[in-house]
């Protein structure tokens, strides 16, 4: 189920008795963490009522114990177990049997809820494929269809209030990408500089998406396009030098080479005429199957940014580019 079907259910009252949120985005988690939290737990009391574990510093015997647990002055009460980022501890067969043996129990009105966080769940394993009707599997990753990414852009803007103009929509989703707390920020400065209860334009974004849209970006996508490595890198080493954060960059690569690929495959492409042919000059360079690798190179970047390599993110970005222009 996707985070925005569980948040509808959310909004209307119902409450699962156990969540597995799992996925490489810690933003669409923590949104439907946040949201079950406030469900199950409302205006009342905390203290007695919410258990937070992590993997590694708790145990499954812990985990036991807190499920058992009775609410306090209260209807019910959560239970959170997470995985450490990175390469921390994990959930094996200890912890999978207390939640399966929990999910087991339980019934759809149960007076404590749980809540699974990780990023990445195998479904093969018993405990992961116990998280069936009423429990649930909350799929947490980026969109990465432009349709997809659409739909994060309403939904967002609407929940922030913001009248988000179609056109300055698609430049965000073409400029940042599905680095979604970046897209948050982005229509929250957007927003602030259109002024409250105005429509956020293509030239509010033009002016506040400042790290993506400065010239310096586009002489990197050029530099690497038409294979200047050293040019690359050394453009690159000038952005981060200059401030540009590393999402947002990482953001404008995924941009242009989804690009390229459209272009080698026929499709049009929006801009001047002179970018277009430019975009056709380097689709020439990338055969189909190299831009496909790019584009694995690409996600493998973004899972490293969020946390799941002990690499500095400008060293990450360092070896994409190395590896984009080669």
């Amino acid at each position: 189920m996707s985070v925005a079907k569980v948040l509808g259910e959310l909004a209307k009252g119902n409450v699962r008795p156990a969540y597995l949120l799992a996925g490489s985005e810690p933003l669409l988690r923590d949104d439907a963490l946040a949201a079950i939290e406030e469900a199950v737990l409302g205006g009342g009391p905390r203290d007695f009522n919410l258990d937070r574990l992590e993997v590694g510093p708790a145990t499954p015997g812990r985990l036991e114990e807190a499920l058992a647990t009775l609410p306090v002055m209260a209807d019910r009460r959560l239970v959170v177990v997470r995985e450490t980022e990175g390469r921390g501890a994990k959930l094996d067969a200890s912890w999978g049997t207390v939640i399966t043996d929990f999910i087991a129990a339980t019934g759809p009105n149960s007076p404590t809820v749980l809540a699974v966080v990780c990023g990445k769940a195998d479904k093969r394993n018993k405990w992961v494929k116990a998280f069936k009707d009423p429990a649930i599997l909350v799929e947490c990753e980026a969109p990465r269809k432009a349709r997809e990414l659409a739909g994060f852009l309403a939904a967002e803007a609407k929940h922030q209030g913001v009248d988000l103009d179609p056109e300055a929509a698609a430049l965000l989703a073409d400029r940042v990408g599905p680095q979604l707390l970046l897209l948050r920020q982005e229509i929250e400065k957007a927003s602030l500089l259109a002024g409250p209860g105005e429509t956020v334009t293509r030239q509010h974004v033009e002016a506040t998406v400042a790290a993506v849209a400065e010239e310096p970006i586009w002489d990197l996508t050029d530099a690497i396009g038409q294979g200047r490595t050293s040019d690359a890198v050394d453009l690159l080493s000038r952005l981060i030098a200059q401030g540009a954060a590393p999402p947002a960059i990482l953001g404008a690569l995924a941009s242009h080479f989804r690009r390229l690929v459209r272009v080698g495959h026929g499709e049009s492409v929006a801009g001047p005429p002179f970018v277009v042919k430019k975009l056709t000059a380097q689709a020439r360079r990338y055969p189909a199957r190299r831009l496909v690798t790019c584009l694995r190179a690409i996600h493998r970047a973004d899972v490293e940014l969020k946390g799941a390599s002990v690499m500095r993110p400008e060293r990450a970005l360092e070896q994409l580019v190395l590896g984009l222009a080669s």
